[in-house]
């Protein structure tokens, strides 16, 4: 099934490491895991009458699932349940609302690329 595109999302703030901006402004690097190796970790939540449902179950899995990938750290779990309230009240969002939550590894490489030069034959 195709999915349309709903008039309601065109000036959706979302959540990007703390930082709530419009959608059109939203990014991650390109030298995120999740850009260059799919590497990331996902739950899908909804929100009904201003609440997640089974919010604790969502969060155990997305847990499981960073230790299962060996990610180095996993934000606590008060600071993510801080951001999805934050996220929600930026959008006035209290019911009939799908949150995406994504965990990256962050910035895999070193974000200075490098050259060298190859040694001339004699």
């Amino acid at each position: 099934m195709l999915q349309q595109f709903n008039e309601k999302n065109r000036d959706l703030i979302v959540n990007i490491n703390g930082r709530l901006v419009h959608r059109d402004e939203a990014g991650v690097s390109p030298f995120d895991s999740v850009v260059q190796g799919g590497d990331a970790v996902w739950e899908g939540l909804r929100l009904y009458h201003g609440r997640i449902f089974k919010l604790n179950e969502h969060l155990d899995r997305l847990e499981r699932s960073a230790a299962a990938l060996c990610f180095p750290e996993v934000p606590p779990r008060e600071k993510i349940v801080e951001e999805i309230k934050r996220t929600l009240a930026a959008n006035k969002m209290r019911d009939g609302v799908h949150i995406r939550l994504t965990l990256t590894r962050a910035p895999r490489f070193p974000v200075a690329p490098f050259a060298s030069r190859v040694a001339d034959k004699q």
